[in-house]
């Protein structure tokens, strides 16, 4: 593997995935737009090392932007063999051992492990070649990214925060993002159910300060590890040991006893103190594709700095999908499908995130169906599983079908019976997720396709050829009619909150429909499949949004909601886009970048989709 962000990052260009841009470029707003033109490129693009930010130090972003650079993060050709080492490593560990040869056979296996264990190291690490103490320590000489025209402010956004369990002495190591406030302080954006905000409780309980280490750059599997979702009080560095075949070397920070990475580039010593109060935090668009809004969160202060000589800064940008997070979840997916199955449902023959489900808001499940109910089974076993707890909507289908396609997800929901196979549930939601009234709180809804046959007959549907506007619904769209039975309408412009979607399929004989979906009317035109897919499942709570109607369809409401209605959100968030000035001075901008062929800013068709002049509505 790699022994500093630098060596990465020179594996990246003798692989032809990386482009240096020498140019001066700003940190604030340019950045973020020209990384976000890149990464919804083909294939995510290339990475982007900038070189003149207006700081001591380049920026490098969209690292693992793709599934060829996710790899190399992670040292492998395929993703797909981490997934087969750890099936392996299940299957020898859990194999029953009959015989004492067989047990002896496990020492090599055991001996194996015991390397990945995070070593203790003496003296200065590399990540310490260069210390920031008292007047020196200002966060304003970091290249922080100031992504988008309405965030609060420039945010740390690939941190490794680095906590112990005052009760325990078990570390943590969790992204958090962190806005910055000042030179020495910093927002600590940990949700309640985050590990973090456990150890922060702890510390309250106890009266105590909170010590927090943050460590940036360095081996890029030490960054995925801060975003996988280990079990509570297990440690990171063992899973980032696992994936580099060796042991990650620790070194005790200047200020506190917390130990990180040696090799890093960068580390940001400080505390927290519950007994502070919170400070207001955000806006910040968030992966989502919406603005995270502001809210109060701890305040982080800073005490020392330390870096090595040639540090570089890694940063990622996140927004409408898809981003580099994408590929970081999708590399998620793989490496914890076998523990899904040993821990949770051994059933499961593969779990699928789609990326307009931005992580949490979609999941398509393969299952050996062997009994009535099964899916039934899975789906509340998923709900209450790690980070599957944030899960709103779940498709689960037999193993015999490829549930990464979505042509064939489609067909199964063609023929599907929705008199027979809605799962409903409430649970745990993100945090993150706007379209709940309750934060943090809301409806799960699963479609049981287990027992559909991809080859039987479909119903016939009609429509007429133009269907008249009327009860509130302006337009119509059938383009995924014939292949999924979904009709797309688009709310009137004039009367976006009267609408009778019922009444209007019954005006205009529209029969045999199996889904309907309802976008505002300012979505209409401007969004592919891909882009209403994302709108449908952020903007949707299923316990408010999803409504079986009388002639056998399935509507989601995907429109905005409006703050203040009944059963609505209190605060809802316009959508994550560049202004308007960013993206000319990008356009003019490109030739010098060096980038290659010009990419139109995605942010364009998205302005469409803005509610205010504000992050939110």
């Amino acid at each position: 593997m790699y022994s500093s962000l630098k060596e990465y990052i020179g594996r990246l260009e003798s692989c032809g995935e990386l482009v240096r841009i020498s140019v001066p470029v700003s940190t604030r707003f340019e950045i973020a737009e020209i990384t976000d033109r890149m990464a919804k490129s083909a294939g995510g693009g290339k990475a982007l090392l900038f070189e003149n930010t207006g700081t001591e130090f380049p920026v490098i972003t969209n690292m693992m932007g793709s599934e060829r650079r996710m790899a190399m993060a992670l040292g492998v050709e395929d993703l797909n063999s981490i997934s087969e080492r750890i099936d392996a490593l299940l299957a020898g560990a859990l194999s029953p051992k009959g015989s004492m040869w067989e047990k002896m056979k496990m020492l090599p296996l055991l001996a194996d492990v015991a390397k990945w264990f995070p070593q203790n190291m003496s003296g200065r690490g590399a990540c310490q070649q260069v210390e920031w103490q008292g007047d020196d320590v200002d966060m304003n000489r970091l290249p922080l990214l100031h992504s988008w025209e309405c965030d609060g402010g420039a945010f740390v956004t690939l941190p490794m925060v680095n906590t112990v369990d005052p009760e325990t002495g078990v570390r943590n190591v969790g992204m958090y993002r962190m806005q910055r406030f000042d030179g020495k302080t910093t927002g600590m954006h940990w949700h309640i159910h985050k590990t973090g905000a456990r150890h922060y409780d702890a510390y309250k309980r106890l009266g105590r300060k909170m010590p927090v280490v943050v460590a940036l750059g360095g081996d890029p599997a030490y960054t995925y590890a801060a975003t996988a979702p280990m079990p509570d009080n297990m440690d990171e560095y063992l899973l980032a040991g696992f994936l580099r075949q060796k042991p990650v070397k620790l070194v005790k920070a200047i200020t506190c006893d917390i130990r990180v990475p040696e090799d890093c580039d960068f580390v940001i010593e400080g505390y927290v103190d519950p007994a502070e109060e919170k400070v207001v935090e955000g806006d910040f668009g968030d992966h989502t594709g919406f603005y995270s809004l502001k809210d109060l969160y701890p305040k982080f202060h800073i005490t020392c700095i330390t870096h090595r000589k040639d540090a570089i800064y890694p940063a990622t940008v996140v927004g409408v999908p898809p981003q580099e997070d994408a590929y970081i979840a999708e590399a998620t997916e793989k490496i914890f499908l076998a523990p899904i199955r040993l821990a949770v449902q051994p059933e499961v023959e593969d779990l699928w995130m789609p990326i307009e489900g931005t992580a949490h808001n979609l999941a398509a499940v393969s299952i050996r169906n062997r009994y009535m109910g099964q899916a039934h089974k899975v789906a509340q076993s998923l709900w209450g599983a790690g980070q599957m707890m944030f899960n709103k909507y779940m498709l689960i289908a037999s193993s015999e079908y490829d549930i990464r396609s979505f042509a064939t997800l489609a067909k199964l929901l063609r023929r599907a019976d929705l008199s027979k196979c809605i799962i409903r549930g409430e649970g745990i939601l993100d945090v993150l997720d706007h379209a709940t009234a309750t934060c943090g709180f809301g409806g799960k809804l699963a479609i049981d396709l287990t027992g559909v046959d991809i080859t039987s007959d479909v119903e016939t549907i009609a429509l007429p050829r133009n269907a008249e506007p009327k009860c509130g619904v302006a337009l119509f769209d059938t383009r995924f009619v014939e292949e999924c039975g979904l009709l797309i309408l688009y709310a009137d412009k004039g009367h976006p909150r009267s609408v009778d979607v019922e009444e209007y399929l019954r005006h205009n004989n529209i029969v045999g429909m199996k889904y309907v979906a309802l976008f505002d009317y300012n979505a209409a035109g401007v969004m592919s499949a891909n882009d209403l897919l994302w709108l449908a499942m952020a903007n949707s709570d299923p316990r408010r949004d999803v409504t079986y109607l009388e002639c056998g369809a399935l509507l989601l409401d995907a429109r905005s909601k409006r703050p203040g209605v009944e059963g609505n959100p209190s605060r809802f968030p316009n959508v994550v886009m560049s202004s308007v000035d960013t993206i000319h001075k990008v356009d003019d901008r490109w030739p010098e970048y060096g980038v290659g062929e010009f990419v139109e800013s995605p942010s364009r068709r998205y302005r469409k989709l803005w509610l205010s002049d504000r992050a939110e509505w």
